[in-house]
């Protein structure tokens, strides 16, 4: 019996921890900033979520902003800007936001709408509370 207990236990933690997972995956997929001028391609490395532009120009379509002087011919298209969020009851936290349009990173939590095609981010310094939020829509390439 102890054993049987022990396996139904083990059954129900593995259908947990695999919906927790596919809760955390929500969020992979391209996403459209709010002006459309830009997307952003959202994917994981190592049980953190990153995301690069995909597609946009950005303005210059060079990082010419950056504080780093060296970085500042590089391209935006390809740019890292969302790195190392991780999953946490419904939210992706103790990442950052790197806007190539201001050189500047900033603190970052993100979270999706109840559809999951919403996605909310928080950039701030600091505290959150002391922050804006964007939203990007999920994009969804039209067939021709």
């Amino acid at each position: 019996m102890r054993s049987f207990l022990s396996a139904v236990i083990f059954f129900f933690a593995l259908i947990s921890s695999a919906q927790a997972q596919s809760d955390a995956d929500r969020i992979l997929g391209e996403w459209m900033s709010p002006t459309k001028d830009g997307r952003i391609l959202i994917y994981k490395t190592n049980n953190k979520y990153y995301g690069s532009i995909t597609w946009g120009t950005g303005g210059s379509g060079t990082d010419d902003k950056n504080p780093d002087p060296a970085l500042r011919k590089r391209p935006v298209i390809g740019l890292e800007i969302l790195k190392d969020f991780v999953f946490d009851e419904g939210e992706w936290l103790e990442g950052t936001i790197y806007d190539p349009r201001e050189g500047k990173t900033y603190s970052c939590k993100l979270s999706l709408d109840e559809g999951g095609n919403n996605l909310n981010i928080r950039g701030y310094i600091g505290f959150s509370l002391f922050g804006r939020t964007e939203t990007w829509t999920r994009f969804i390439a039209q067939s021709k």
